[in-house]
């Protein structure tokens, strides 16, 4: 998709590190209007060839005394200033307009971290309503403060500390926030936002799914030629059903797509993803059971990252005789590869400015676009890239993808090879796992809470334990609940059921699947750890 295409203003976020950026353009979303998230460090070219009608400048975790700090580019405030674009920094962003503008910062005697009371007491553009002396709570985080403000500013609202904590400068179209108006803990950030963008800024909102799906589907028909055909590796998720979905509405049936069933599914999942590809959505799908070679590379591997890596190498091979066979079907080889990718995809693999690295950490090396055969000389079709999940679902819906496919919870590109600790192979551990699962799952949603909770799943455990089952002692093994509620997955809280819930699950599972007799619950928050255990 092309962003100039977009029917909305453009609202551009530079990052300068925040753990907050990414909610920053979700905010933006979900007022209707474009936005986008470019490294804080981007040249000039790469920020004005976007037209923005906004800028904001995000916080992030440096100071701007530090000799390698980063900052926007050269000419930058001239060119905000000569073409009337309307900038907003917040945090960090606050600190870089005054620095930059010709105040000055210095290290906060007093360090602002958390919930704060601020107080209106200018005349202000940026509150809207709000008059002198009115008060409300914010997310503070940061060690720095504006000491004296650039000549034409003026302060709007300080801290209890007395702390500037808004400032603007009308004329200019400047303005700053010392807080965080992205998250919960400030609750009036969102109006705050609000009035912003639409009453000060005029933004255009004008961005929507249906605007979108159009779009895409006008931008693969005009990418893939006539005569080219495309591949796709279906996983049963929602990301590359939605993108296979879209392309075989631009191209028809010269998409060709491949479910691999490497024996770590769930519970009778390929007949229900299948059934969903060819019933609901009518997609090409060649479905190959590549159990046995799966199974047969992870026998005895007990490492979690080498476990992935098998899982990819053997993803890969698959791929490429999929490809291969499909060459020697068609007499030309396939031109196009799609994937599911999505925006905070995207974003996670630019380094944050100021990191000193060039690119990002590897967080799931078999999802690595590199490890694609050389000789496939495929090119990429990401028609998700510039989305959120929540706007993928939403796309989906519109493409009419069962609901129910749409709302499934997140599952592991390795599948249950990170959700049994240790070798996959040893035992029944897989069988036992799909079982324990099933029983978890239907009950959430017998129970009416699937909807509520971002993703839940069992674990099973490398122990076994003593127990008592029919009047006799048992040594059997030990399965894990998880559940947590989530907007996207970087962070995550751990869902608290009711006691009666959890007593009927665990005695479902304990006399219903032989070989357990002990179950225990996750209740551990992201961070510190990861929503999956491996």
């Amino acid at each position: 998709m092309d962003p100039k295409a977009v029917k909305s203003d453009l609202v551009l976020i530079l990052d300068y590190g925040s753990q907050y950026t990414h909610l920053i353009t979700r905010r933006i979303r979900a007022l209707n209007t474009f936005s986008l998230c470019i490294s804080g460090t981007s040249t000039l070219d790469a920020i004005t060839s976007l037209n923005p009608k906004v800028v904001i400048l995000s916080g992030g975790p440096h100071s701007v005394h530090t000799a390698d700090s980063p900052s926007f580019p050269d000419g930058f405030v001239d060119w905000a200033l000569e073409n009337g674009v309307f900038v907003l920094g917040i945090c960090y962003g606050l600190q870089l307009i005054v620095q930059k503008l010709g105040g000055e910062v210095r290290v906060g005697t007093e360090q602002e971290y958390g919930k704060m009371e601020i107080e209106v007491v200018g005349n202000s553009g940026i509150f809207g309503n709000k008059k002198v002396g009115d008060k409300q709570v914010v997310w503070m985080s940061h060690g720095d403060e504006a000491a004296r403000l650039p000549e034409g500013f003026e302060l709007v609202a300080k801290s209890r500390q007395g702390g500037v904590a808004a400032l603007e400068n009308r004329e200019k179209r400047f303005y700053g926030l010392q807080y965080h108006p992205e998250v919960t803990h400030s609750p009036e950030g969102m109006d705050t936002l609000r009035h912003f963008l639409f009453d000060i800024c005029g933004v255009a909102a004008g961005w929507n799914m249906e605007d979108v799906s159009e779009e895409e589907i006008r931008a693969i028909k005009g990418t893939v030629g006539p005569e080219d055909h495309v591949i796709c590796a279906l996983s049963g998720g929602v990301d590359s059903t939605v993108a296979a979905t879209l392309v075989h509405k631009a191209i028809g049936d010269r998409l060709h797509c491949i479910f691999v069933d490497n024996g770590l599914l769930r519970y009778k999942e390929r007949e229900r993803v299948l059934e969903t590809f060819e019933k609901d959505l009518h997609l090409p799908v060649t479905c190959v059971d590549a159990s046995e070679q799966f199974l047969g590379h992870l026998k005895g591997v007990t490492d979690p990252e080498v476990k992935r890596k098998i899982i990819g190498r053997e993803f890969i091979n698959i791929f490429d005789v999929f490809a291969h066979d499909l060459e020697q079907k068609l007499g030309r080889k396939p031109a196009y590869l799609v994937q599911g990718t999505l925006y905070p995809d995207v974003i996670e693999s630019c380094p944050p400015p100021g990191s000193g690295r060039t690119h990002s950490h590897t967080i799931k090396s078999h999802h690595n676009v590199g490890g694609l055969p050389k000789d496939m000389k495929l090119k990429l079709i990401e028609p998700l890239k510039l989305l959120f999940k929540d706007e993928v679902r939403e796309l989906g819906r519109i493409l009419d993808v069962p609901v129910g496919f749409l709302k499934r919870h997140p599952f592991p590109g390795p599948g249950l090879a990170v959700r049994v600790l240790g070798d996959v192979t040893q035992g029944n551990a897989l069988d036992v796992l799909r079982q324990v699962d099933e029983i978890f799952i239907q009950s959430i949603k017998d129970a009416g809470l699937y909807d509520t909770i971002w993703q839940a799943f069992a674990v099973f455990l490398p122990v076994r334990t003593v127990g008592v089952q029919g009047d006799q002692r048992t040594h059997s093994h030990v399965v894990a609940l998880r559940a947590v509620t989530s907007q996207d997955g970087m962070t995550a809280d751990w869902y608290y059921f009711e006691h009666k819930f959890l007593d009927d699950v665990s005695r479902k599972i304990c006399n219903s699947v032989r070989g357990v007799n002990r179950v225990v619950q996750d209740i551990t928050s992201k961070p510190p750890s990861t929503i999956e255990w491996e």
